[in-house]
């Protein structure tokens, strides 16, 4: 996939940008819906787990950027 165009949506966009601007920096589950949803959506933590799922999946090697911190929530590789 190096090199290639992944097609993401909207979601997996704006997450991929919020995780990508704060490298290093962990971000709950909790932040990345308020960044992402707003505070009007009633959506679960888990669905943020979905959508990284699906993005890291599309990103394919470079996926493995997007670190899991369990019990607190994702951060990009520095």
């Amino acid at each position: 996939m190096e090199g290639e165009e992944a097609s993401l949506t909207a979601k997996e966009f704006d997450l991929l940008h919020g995780l990508m601007s704060r490298p290093g920096r962990v971000l709950s589950r909790e932040a990345l819906l308020e960044q992402v949803w707003g505070s009007d959506i009633t959506v679960t933590v888990r669905t943020i787990d979905t959508h990284l799922k699906r993005l890291r999946e599309k990103l394919g090697a470079a996926g493995d950027l997007i670190e899991t911190v369990r019990g607190v929530g994702y951060r990009f590789a520095e």
